[in-house]
């Protein structure tokens, strides 16, 4: 086996490993399976509400999904607007850290008020946690820009619309790519925290209800279903990432 094929086997290694020794754990000291469900019993279940599952865990990834377009796009807009003016960088920026410094499940009960229960809690939510690595990332790649290129792209008669264009836009590919891998696994936090309070469908939804009938191996059920929708995205960005960003990546290509 080579480098490059241990390196890919070795995520899934890994979580084979995790799980003989959780079931082992479980079978070990004889877990209670309303307390702590072994990864056999969790299997069970989900094959058992394979149904239910399914649709509530396509609830999650739909609204996921339109919480986290509205993000890209805010982020995309809001993150070329600060990378691209000094002064809305210095207004800005420091206002967004302290918003985003505040907890977003204590969000939900407002947009509960706003938008009653249901799918406009979740979108906004999932938008509002998602957003501010997008923006961030566009910032950074269009503010650091290096002062020497600029320079010299002015002098062949590039003006500052056409250095941020077809330059700083270019250039800040792999920061806003980077940041869509985060993003959306907060996109699927935001979404679930939301369908946990203030909706009657979705993987949140989902895990209150089989906690409150104590079928635990159903709740864990539905957490893996989430961690592997997120999985699937970050791995698809990343996959996005490799084709429209080789060029920033050469040095890493042979490892």
């Amino acid at each position: 086996m080579t480098r490059r094929q241990f390196e890919s086997a070795s995520p899934w290694v890994l979580l084979v490993a995790i799980l003989l020794l959780w079931q082992a754990v479980c079978a070990g000291f004889d877990v209670s399976e309303f307390i702590f469900p072994s990864p056999a019993r969790i299997a069970q279940q989900m094959v058992e509400f394979k149904g239910e599952i399914a649709k509530h865990a396509w609830q999650t990834y739909w609204v996921t999904m339109v919480g986290f377009g509205i993000a890209i796009v805010v982020g995309v807009l809001l993150g070329f607007l600060i990378g691209s003016s000094r002064l809305a960088y210095a207004a800005i920026y420091p206002l967004m850290t302290g918003f985003n410094a505040l907890p977003k499940a204590a969000f939900v009960p407002i947009l509960v008020v706003w938008f009653g229960i249901g799918v406009g809690p979740a979108v906004l939510t999932a938008f509002l946690i998602s957003f501010f690595p997008i923006t961030v990332n566009i910032a950074t790649g269009l503010a650091t820009l290096e002062p020497e290129l600029e320079d010299v792209l002015r002098v062949l008669g590039a003006k500052r619309w056409d250095v941020l264009v077809k330059v700083g836009l270019p250039r800040a590919m792999p920061y806003f790519f980077g940041s869509l891998k985060v993003a959306i696994t907060l996109a699927f936090v935001g979404t679930t925290v939301s369908e946990m309070t203030a909706s009657n469908e979705g993987i949140g939804y989902l895990l209150v209800s089989a906690g409150s009938s104590m079928q635990m191996g159903l709740a864990f059920a539905g957490l893996v279903v989430v961690g592997a929708m997120a999985m699937v995205m970050y791995e698809f960005f990343s996959v996005l990432e490799r084709r429209l960003t080789g060029w920033a990546h050469r040095g890493s290509q042979g490892h």
